[in-house]
């Protein structure tokens, strides 16, 4: 069943989108701000998403570059925003399709199941790779190789992460940003940096660095006050570090 993500902070409108694509045998999935949305999207089980404009923490197209950032994830703009240069800018910035509200339920299900038709599914990307592989000591070994940092144990081939012998379950763009880490590790390695190797997307925020980087050091265990393996470098970037 494709999972629907309904991004509106106008609980009314919320309720009724709900009820609209849910009737139509669709999972559906809702957040009343742009934040909720990327977290949503950074799981990788949301299959279409529509987006309202007007939300109250993030601009909606900022929030669509945002998302475009992490994701392919097809994203209907559904909004009282009806100029056309701004319809122009938005789907030029990587939006699916646009509806103009009042819009019928008729054409929010004929969108969206357009939407899904056209997917391939999830959006989420793995970088290229140059057929190589960085030990945690620096030397270049290949594919199949282990990489080690005190006690994670990153398994790029099988896409598995151990944390002290317990298995982390990250998602596909968390699992790529520990591995390029893991592959400088020592290295003070800057955003944009990050954002050209992993991403290797247009319309990318920093920001997007700094959501994937909370949930990493979430899942790692790590306190802001005291980082084990992800030092941030004010003003130059991140650094992955063996711990002592």
């Amino acid at each position: 069943m494709p999972c629907v993500l309904v991004v509106e902070d106008d609980p009314v409108i919320r309720a009724s989108l709900i009820d609209v694509l849910s009737s139509c045998g669709h999972a559906v999935r809702s957040v009343g701000d742009g934040f909720g949305a990327l977290r949503e999207v950074t799981q990788g089980n949301v299959d279409a998403v529509v987006l309202d404009l007007g939300l109250p923490d993030l601009d909606g197209a900022r929030a669509l570059r945002m998302i475009r950032g992490i994701s392919r994830v097809p994203v209907i703009v559904a909004t009282a925003r009806d100029d056309e240069e701004e319809i122009i800018r938005l789907l030029n910035a990587g939006a699916d399709d646009y509806l103009v509200k009042p819009f019928s339920a008729g054409q929010l299900a004929a969108r969206v199941g357009a939407v899904l038709r056209r997917s391939t599914g999830d959006g989420l990307t793995a970088p290229p790779t140059d057929g190589a592989a960085v030990s945690a000591g620096g030397a270049r070994r290949g594919l199949a190789a282990t990489l080690t940092v005190g006690d994670l144990r990153i398994d790029p081939p099988a896409r598995t992460v151990q944390l002290a012998g317990v298995e982390l379950h990250l998602t596909r763009r968390e699992f790529d940003l520990l591995v390029y880490l893991a592959q400088h590790v020592g290295e003070v390695v800057s955003k944009r940096r990050i954002l050209t190797d992993v991403w290797r997307e247009a319309f990318v925020d920093d920001q997007t660095i700094d959501v994937h980087l909370s949930a990493l050091r979430r899942k790692l265990g790590e306190r802001g006050t005291h980082p084990r393996y992800l030092q941030t470098v004010r003003g130059v970037g991140i650094k992955m570090v063996t711990p002592r």
